[in-house]
């Protein structure tokens, strides 16, 4: 038997969506040294002659060749006029280049590199990934354009306390924003505490997936718009780390078609997904229109872990939830127990009750 629970549903909800590029305040300065970059210099040149806290300013233009940044500076373009694309001789003596990546963010376990910021940048065309942070604190990834990437727009692992703003990420052959506690899906690793990582204002489209979490707690993913993925969100296994809360989300026509993939079928009409989770807060969300026939379909869908961990003691409540099919809300896990639907406006639901 599933086990649910319905509390009350004829509240009238108005939940606020706020956070794109137009409405984001202006971006606050940063003392210490500037180093100004112009197209045909080399960027990590600059990087690598940088003292800590400086800050390197790309003028407008297109930079050829990855960059890889392992201490405390601020990397700052003129926006989508300041294009990091990929390069070729001196790209191909780079680690962060070699793996397929535009900027590396790159720290230890014992030595997080703290205090980073990327900013008012455009990332595409590389063969994995635009941004690629590891064992970061402090990281600020704000008003970057991340598209058509082979693999992830804007990615984290083993971070805590990031600030993932006003981002725009298109056309990327995975999720446009992910953030997990390792890159590779491990069965065996635990959930990583991010200490009050933030993803806000965000505008994630036709990729794949807009946004990914997966092992992570103490992390808020809070008005960002997600539209014409295949797949709006996923929540992947978050296990006893903290708050877990997504909220004030326009998640809506998330209709377009993905064929299967490796521990993915199908992917099509896809809203929200908890997958394996434990003690998330789904609140305040607009998830309208996403419609189609994969397994996960639906606006907000409770789905069973392929690894078998079940979803306990999740809160669904105060959602507007309309025009999604198969349903407006789904459980499909027979093994999660303690879910709760509380106060959502819709009108479909699997199995019928929680509308």
């Amino acid at each position: 038997m599933r086990k649910y629970q319905v509390t009350c549903l004829g509240c009238a909800i108005a939940p606020l969506v706020i956070g794109m590029g137009a409405l984001a305040p202006a971006a606050s300065a940063r003392s210490g040294p500037e180093r100004v970059v112009h197209p045909g210099q080399s960027i990590q040149k600059a990087v690598d002659a940088a003292a800590p806290g400086a800050t390197i300013v790309l003028t407008r233009g297109t930079y050829r060749g990855s960059v890889t940044i392992t201490k405390p500076l601020t990397l700052r373009g003129a926006g989508e006029q300041t294009v990091i694309a990929p390069g070729k001789d001196e790209e191909a003596r780079s680690a962060c280049a070699e793996a397929g990546d535009g900027i590396c963010v790159t720290g230890t376990d014992e030595h997080p590199v703290t205090g980073v910021r990327v900013q008012s940048l455009t990332v595409e065309g590389f063969k994995k990934n635009g941004v690629s942070a590891t064992r970061t604190d402090q990281l600020k990834v704000h008003r970057v354009t991340a598209r058509d990437n082979g693999r992830w727009g804007i990615a984290q692992d083993r971070s805590t306390r990031a600030s993932l703003r006003y981002n725009t990420a298109s056309g990327n052959g995975d999720a446009g924003l992910y953030t997990a506690n390792v890159f590779e899906a491990d069965a065996e690793s635990k959930t990583f505490d991010t200490r009050g990582t933030v993803i806000s204002g965000n505008r994630l489209t036709g990729n794949r997936i807009g946004m990914t979490t997966r092992r992570l707690g103490n992390l808020t993913v809070e008005h960002n718009v997600i539209t014409e993925n295949c797949a709006g969100v996923f929540v992947v296994l978050p296990r006893t780390a903290g708050d877990l809360t997504i909220r004030r989300n326009a998640v809506y026509e998330n209709n377009t078609y993905c064929p299967a993939a490796a521990r993915l079928p199908h992917l099509q009409g896809v809203g929200i997904v908890l997958v394996g989770t434990e003690k998330a807060l789904v609140t305040q969300n607009v998830v309208r229109g996403n419609v189609g026939d994969s397994p996960y379909s639906g606006g907000i869908v409770v789905f069973g872990s392929m690894d078998g961990v079940s979803n306990d003691r999740n809160v669904v409540r105060d959602n507007l939830v309309l025009g999604n099919l198969p349903a407006d809300l789904a459980t499909r896990d027979d093994k999660g127990k303690d879910n709760k639907f509380i106060n959502n406006v819709c009108q479909t639901s699997e199995p019928a009750g929680a509308c």
